[in-house]
């Protein structure tokens, strides 16, 4: 008898010291989801701010017409106040933009040749290195995150805390198409 209650006690304890290991481990999950997110728009953020002197280094040799700065600025300006989740999903249309400037700048020899161009083009182009790298990372600690929430036993725990999935950063299909390499040469 007194084994018996010993060894209820023990699978209890047992299942007791899961439950908080495995609710320790989805809040830390859940943490570094959100500290990536956070780390995608403080570099959106930089980006943004870098942005209205690419802009009119640009303007001053392409002028007003180009639909392109006028997009960006659209877009950085409605960024200030978005949601997070607004945030990375203009951001991503933001590199799209970004890159087709610079696209669009190979017309003008002379704004090339501009330091500060090349100065504020060389930073942005460092910070879109690091926006994907991060955006990498986010994608990765959602996709261990969702795994952890889905996966038996951790999904009771997860179900009973309220653990939602958390959404993957999705790229436009302008940034995923083939490249070829041969028409760039034309």
């Amino acid at each position: 008898m007194i084994i018996a209650v010993i060894c209820i006690i023990v699978v209890l304890l047992i299942i007791i010291l899961w439950a908080v290991f495995t609710n320790n481990s989805l809040i830390a999950k859940k943490n570094r989801v959100k500290q990536c997110r956070s780390g995608i728009c403080v570099v959106l953020k930089q980006r943004n701010d870098l942005i209205p002197n690419l802009v009119a280094s640009v303007k001053a040799y392409m002028g007003h017409e180009n639909e392109i700065l006028i997009r960006i600025a659209d877009l950085r300006s409605r960024a200030s106040n978005a949601t997070e989740s607004e945030q990375i999903k203009s951001g991503t249309e933001m590199s799209s933009l970004l890159s087709r400037l610079n696209v669009a700048v190979e017309d003008y020899p002379e704004l090339k040749a501009n330091q500060q161009f090349l100065h504020l083009q060389v930073q942005i182009e460092d910070m879109e290195n690091e926006l994907q790298a991060i955006r990498r990372t986010y994608n990765a600690a959602a996709t261990d995150y969702n795994n952890y929430i889905e996966m038996f036993p951790s999904s009771i725990i997860a179900s009973w805390r309220k653990h939602e999935q958390q959404e993957l950063i999705e790229f436009p299909e302008s940034e995923i198409k083939e490249v070829k390499v041969g028409e760039l040469f034309k």
